[in-house]
């Protein structure tokens, strides 16, 4: 479904007519697991609330969105990765919302504990702008293993006909 431009399915009676605020549609989406680089967190480093995703766009790392908000036991196991970043880092420390969640009508600033770039296994449904994600990521797990340096744009992300190389 991705690569065809479809997010997703929306499913709903033949009369049912779409009522603003209200959640009486079923939305149906694509998720796929794919890394993405934490290069901060909200929150403190040693209970981080939500990461803030980063990809490397047009040769640089770039906030490309946010995770949904951690569990306890899933920030617990986060922490133990992250640490403050060992030189200059590419980002402030203060962001405005809708450069996490584009969508966020909240304007004011957010303040981000950057962190030395970590690999982080993340599900996302596959509405991508471009250049960040559409909705919230769900963290799955740390990929201390894997080196942030190696981490690309996911092959679901990039047009048809793009390879990691162009």
């Amino acid at each position: 479904m991705p690569h065809t431009g479809i997010e997703g399915l929306v499913i709903k009676d033949n009369d049912q007519p779409y009522t603003p605020g209200a959640r009486s549609w079923l939305k149906l989406k694509h998720r796929e697991t794919v890394e993405i680089i934490c290069g901060a967190v909200i929150g403190p480093i040693t209970e981080p609330r939500e990461v803030v995703a980063g990809l490397v766009l047009d040769g640089e790392l770039r906030i490309v969105g946010r995770s949904t908000p951690l569990k306890t036991a899933a920030a617990r196991e986060l922490a133990r990765w992250l640490q403050p970043p060992c030189g200059a880092h590419p980002w402030p420390t203060t962001v405005k919302g809708t450069a996490l969640d584009r969508f966020n009508r909240d304007k004011e600033p957010v303040a981000l504990t950057l962190v030395e770039p970590v690999a982080v296994e993340v599900s996302a449904d596959t509405a991508w702008s471009g250049r960040s994600f559409r909705h919230p990521l769900r963290v799955l797990r740390a990929r201390p293993e894997l080196s942030p340096a190696d981490i690309t744009l996911p092959e679901i992300l990039r047009p048809l006909g793009h390879t990691a190389e162009q």
